[in-house]
């Protein structure tokens, strides 16, 4: 007869067929998902590199909008924000030449929709040559020499 206290082996916890589960269970998402880029825009934005000619030589239609969405035709502000107001004064800078480049120069945090207004104002009155104007970098901008 064993008389000594019988002592009790505190149980273990096997935990390799755990991290073998979870292992095969991360190959097989990394197997299985797909990455897809067809649904994002590539968009190459224009940059301006070649020499600025001076505005006196060019016969254009410059229209402005500011960040708060504000439309300036040839400099001038325009009374409102609409549709109507802008066709009005574009049709009035342009004259009878439906021939003339339009420039289209937004700040950097125009709402897009404005640019689409004026996009489609230019467009509504046939006026097919629309331009967007781009600026030079700073860091361009300091290489180039003073004129």
């Amino acid at each position: 007869m064993n008389l000594r206290p019988h002592r009790r082996e505190i149980p273990e916890i096997n935990l390799t067929p755990l991290i073998d589960v979870v292992f095969l269970l991360l190959i097989f998402f990394m197997v299985t998902t797909s990455f897809r880029d067809e649904g994002r825009l590539r968009l190459q934005l224009p940059e301006a590199d070649a020499e600025a000619l001076p505005a006196e030589e060019i016969e254009l239609v410059e229209v402005m909008i500011d960040r708060a969405g504000r439309f300036y035709v040839n400099r001038q502000a325009l009374a409102g924000n609409d549709l109507e107001t802008l066709q009005r004064a574009l049709r009035e800078a342009v004259g009878s030449a439906r021939a003339l480049p339009v420039v289209i120069k937004a700040d950097a945090h125009t709402p897009h929709q404005a640019v689409m207004t004026v996009l489609d104002a230019a467009g509504q009155l046939g006026l097919t040559q629309v331009a967007f104007a781009a600026s030079q970098g700073a860091a361009e901008a300091a290489t180039e020499p003073e004129r």
